[in-house]
């Protein structure tokens, strides 16, 4: 009998041939993985830091899960389980999406790898909660009377995104510098500014950030991401079918 292929490299594809022990189960592991994943980004996790943290060897672990990239498809996966999506409410659609994009940039900051593995590995590989949740905003869409759902999809999910990513890998700069967010804006000004001298437009644009971004910086991300958003979102509502 020919051996058992698997010509699709991702650990949804892979059976699990050995019920999880209680005490190291693949959701103990996963679990583990992001905690690391949250602290210190995708290129701290190993196989062999994450057994040591659970006190397990390499064999009880590969029983579970066979390589990092399982791991880490895995926590993707997981973290996906986070962001809730309203029930489609057809009067009132563009709430329930900002509702949604609010909660999945909200979970991309929490989890500041999160942008950088889809970004790498893109969206392929779809696990039950990615697929759930793919399944909900086609439904929010479909109930807003969008003829092509998944463009409409497509679209939002690529801002958020984008500007989320941006978002996570500035914050995590600012952790690592030991700073506050306000300490390290402050601390660029004099070289932004600099930058920006004797260019009238940039220098305006610069002086009106710089006011936000050394009283409120979160108030100000908040602002420009919502901004942005609406702006997307007002290009989408002409898409719709005209009424009457």
């Amino acid at each position: 009998m020919a051996a058992e292929t698997n010509p699709i490299p991702s650990v949804w594809a892979r059976r699990q041939r050995e019920p999880e022990p209680p005490a190291l189960s693949r959701g103990v592991i996963v679990r583990e993985a992001i905690a690391m994943l949250d602290a210190d980004g995708v290129e701290a996790l190993s196989m062999r830091k994450l057994g040591a943290r659970l006190n397990a060897g390499a064999t009880s672990l590969y029983r579970h899960v066979a390589t990092k990239d399982e791991l880490i498809e895995l926590a993707l996966d997981e973290v996906f389980g986070e962001i809730p999506v309203p029930d489609p409410r057809a009067s009132d659609w563009r709430a329930d999406v900002i509702a949604t994009c609010e909660a999945f940039r909200a979970t991309t900051l929490r989890h500041r790898w999160l942008g950088s593995v889809i970004g790498q590995a893109g969206l392929v590989y779809l696990g039950p909660n990615l697929v759930t949740l793919s399944e909900r905003m086609a439904a929010l869409f479909s109930a807003a009377g969008f003829p092509e759902p998944s463009r409409a999809i497509d679209t939002v999910l690529s801002y958020v995104l984008g500007m989320s990513t941006t978002e996570a890998a500035f914050l995590t700069t600012v952790i690592r510098s030991g700073q506050t967010e306000v300490e390290f804006i402050a601390r660029l000004m004099p070289s932004a500014q600099e930058a920006v001298a004797g260019h009238e437009f940039l220098a305006e644009a610069f002086a009106e950030a710089a006011a936000g971004a050394v009283t409120d910086p979160a108030g100000l991300r908040n602002a420009k991401f919502a901004y942005g958003l609406n702006v997307i979102l007002d290009g989408l509502a002409l898409r719709l079918p005209r009424q009457g």
